[in-house]
């Protein structure tokens, strides 16, 4: 697996966060979730949703698969996220 630290000009690093690189030796973490899965009752799938706007992003009958979402679409530079 590769790691992608991107730094804002303000010191910002935008990541997926992963223990494979352990952040905290850089300094006090403030950590924000981009998304959120949850089981959607209705549709009975789990949704990937934006953690400001609840838009759904993503949909599957597997939570797996949408942590899978997750990895493929949110690293910096990923041609397909909506974050």
């Amino acid at each position: 697996m590769t790691t992608t630290l991107r730094f804002s000009p303000g010191g910002q690093i935008d990541c997926l966060y992963t223990e494979a690189v352990n952040l905290g030796a850089l300094g006090r973490l403030h950590i924000v979730r981009a998304t959120d899965i949850r089981f959607n009752d209705s549709t009975q799938l789990w949704d990937v949703r934006h953690a400001d706007t609840d838009e759904v992003l993503f949909s599957h009958a597997s939570r797996s698969e949408c942590l899978q979402w997750e990895h493929d679409n949110l690293q910096p530079g990923a041609t397909n996220s909506k974050i």
